[in-house]
């Protein structure tokens, strides 16, 4: 899932014969399609279930009156109204709990449950004189809260006085509630660290969407980022490494000179900090110890958890090679960064770890990864062969099996439960072990028919490191995933029983992320289209109307200072070779209603350029294609700068 090169290398083989494609969904001939390029007035993401437009608008006024119900539970929900309807506008904003029919905002608690919306679900009335939101619970009314300032116009996301906007929501009438239970985002926070308050600006974003999992992948090779107390040296030594910028995977090895001061850690306060944050938010924290691979920054702390004496020499990554993927999954281990499933330190270990975790998160499950675990040092290692031949095990995966088992009643005994990347499928797990199903689709399908819970989270619809354009854009990594294959994702496939589908989650690995902002840009908006597919019905799924809205949240994340990837507007270069060896260059666009402009002479061009209709082929003495959309007389894409070789090596020989 992290390092997956072998997908690299075919990745780039196909690349290179055929070019990128994407495949957009088609709109259901039931829903009115929104054309691209026209703005909706009302754009709410992800879709509600029911919305009916009313006549007329709500007009906030100078002073505006909100009326509450006076829990615990709904404070954070009346805070960020007041903060959305006060900074920008430059509104007062007072508050009362009792029943008024001075109200401008009623946010209501039903006293009789509503069985159609449920616990998260809420119903939106805008009409001229009134906001309502009423909900069964505190949950429902943020969501409806987050729905309602989406009706606003975009200068509601800023964060300072903005004059002459006339500051009105459209009437609607809204029912609305998620589809799906889990709707969650992973955050890799050990190939680099974020503080405290980054992971805080997360959650702040992925609230807008309605999102409710916080997946904190908190181990790895790169950095142990948790304080476990009677352990030191996790923190000491496992959570800093060399600061290497580049190419992950392909740095050099640090030498023994270069300091080792580029990490970081949370401490047992932070992590509280964190859970009540995220809590107040409605949002719950999954926290994520990876075992039995991705270990090399605890091995790096305490060496005798390794079955390998060399171990005594490890230092946490930075980045340089340490697995081989030429020969697929799982790879061969250049370094050992496995914990060892025959030394019985790794389970008192992993007991005073999974203790200190278990009480710092309150969230009932706890994810053990189980991910990508190599193999070749334990296959020479006499104590694993002692280990098979005691507990009568055939083969390596039955090892990591054996593993797995002990790790699960570790869990268990805590009083939580066990959830691990779907490789522990592997080791005939109890049903009572939870899956992530990251390689793909068929390994949810697979691990719901063994009656596992199931939450679907495939490379190829929900992984947010991949690339999101063409490689000479992007940050090269494994693969490329585009916005409209995202939006494509279904958590509930055909064929299984729904119950085990606890819901579905997107994952931003961070080999290639090093700072924040960049993180945001990978997220938005791919994350818009998972949250759409985990919370939206999934007939109500429209790509053309999807990116119509997306385009006014564009304009939002622009208001609020997020970055966001505008990659969706970029060509898509598709490449062969004529009967004559001429490379051929096939030009499209992810999204309808766009024109591309080119240039052959190292000129960078706009409108005026020759506009691209049919497939091109370069001039002999050419060495750059540069290429760029536009919107009738307005640019949207990137100029994006093709070098003619790259064009002949994908173009192959022929």
């Amino acid at each position: 899932m992290k390092n997956i090169l072998v997908i690299l290398c075919i990745f780039f083989v196909s690349y290179s014969a055929s070019g990128q494609t994407s495949v957009a969904t088609e709109p259901m001939p039931s829903e009115p399609v929104q054309p691209i390029g026209v703005p909706p007035e009302i754009a709410i993401i992800p879709e509600p279930v029911a919305l009916i437009k009313g006549e007329g608008y709500f007009i906030l006024p100078a002073n505006v009156i909100i009326q509450y119900p006076a829990t615990d539970e709904t404070q954070q929900t009346l805070a960020f109204l007041q903060e959305r309807l006060s900074i920008p506008t430059g509104s007062f904003v007072s508050t009362i709990s009792s029943k008024s029919e001075t109200a401008h905002i009623r946010l209501i608690l039903n006293d009789k449950q509503n069985p159609t919306i449920g616990k998260e679900g809420y119903q939106l009335t805008v009409t001229p004189n009134r906001i309502t939101i009423q909900a069964n619970k505190a949950a429902g009314l943020f969501y409806g809260v987050q729905s309602l300032i989406q009706l606003f116009p975009k200068e509601i996301e800023g964060k300072e006085p903005i004059k002459d906007i006339e500051w009105k929501a459209p009437c609607v009438e809204i029912t609305d509630y998620p589809r799906l239970g889990w709707r969650g985002l992973m955050f890799d926070v050990a190939r680099h660290f974020f503080t405290k308050d980054e992971v805080k600006q997360y959650i702040d974003a992925m609230v807008r969407y309605k999102y409710n999992l916080l997946h904190l992948h908190l181990t790895d090779d790169e950095g142990w980022r948790i304080e476990i107390k009677g352990l030191p040296k996790l923190t000491e030594v496992g959570a800093w490494n060399v600061k290497k910028v580049g190419e992950f995977g392909n740095f050099i090895p640090p030498t023994a000179d270069e300091p080792r001061n580029y990490g970081g850690f949370y401490t047992q306060e932070d992590i509280k900090e964190l859970v009540e944050y995220a809590k107040v938010r409605f949002v719950d924290i999954l926290p994520e110890i990876d075992v039995p691979g991705h270990s090399l920054a605890a091995i790096s702390a305490y060496p005798e958890l390794s079955c390998t004496p060399d171990a005594v020499n490890y230092r946490v990554r930075s980045g340089e090679r340490i697995m081989d993927w030429s020969r697929g999954a799982p790879p061969i281990a250049l370094v050992d960064n496995t914990l060892c499933p025959a030394n019985e330190k790794v389970y008192t270990f992993l007991d005073t770890v999974i203790t200190q975790v278990a009480q710092l998160f309150p969230f009932e499950y706890l994810h053990m990864g189980g991910d990508e675990a190599p193999f070749n040092f334990w296959e020479k290692n006499v104590a694993i062969k002692d280990l098979m031949q005691r507990e009568g095990l055939k083969n390596m995966h039955q090892v990591q099996g054996y593993f797995e088992k002990r790790v699960q009643k570790i869990v268990e005994s805590k009083g939580k439960k066990f959830m691990g990347w779907d490789e522990i499928l592997d080791g005939d797990l109890s049903p009572s072990a939870a899956v992530m199903a990251w390689r793909g689709m068929k390994y949810g399908i697979e691990a719901a028919k063994k009656k596992h819970e199931v939450v679907m989270s495939p490379t190829q619809y929900a992984y947010l490191d991949y690339m999101q354009a063409d490689v000479i854009t992007e940050p090269r990594v494994y693969a490329s995933l585009r916005l409209s294959k995202t939006y494509e994702f279904n958590p509930v496939p055909a064929g299984v029983d729904p119950k085990y589908i606890k819901g579905g989650q997107a994952n931003l690995w961070t080999e290639q992320v090093y700072n924040i902002r960049q993180a945001e840009y990978m997220t938005w908006p791919r994350g818009m289209a998972v949250a759409e597919s985990v919370w939206s019905p999934k007939e109500k799924k429209n790509w053309p109307n999807f990116f119509g809205r997306v385009e006014q949240h564009f304009k939002r994340l622009d208001v609020a200072e997020t970055k966001y990837a505008p990659s969706v507007y970029d060509p898509i270069f598709k490449v062969s070779r004529s009967a004559d060896r001429q490379v051929l260059i096939e030009l499209s666009t992810e999204v309808a209603g766009l024109d591309i402009y080119y240039s052959f002479d190292n000129s960078f061009p706009d409108r005026f350029y020759p506009k691209y209709t049919e497939k091109l082929s370069p001039p002999k003495d050419a060495t750059m294609l540069r290429v760029i959309t536009y919107r009738g007389k307005d640019p949207v894409g990137r100029m994006m700068n093709m070098p003619i070789d790259e064009l002949n090596k994908r173009a192959g020989k022929r």
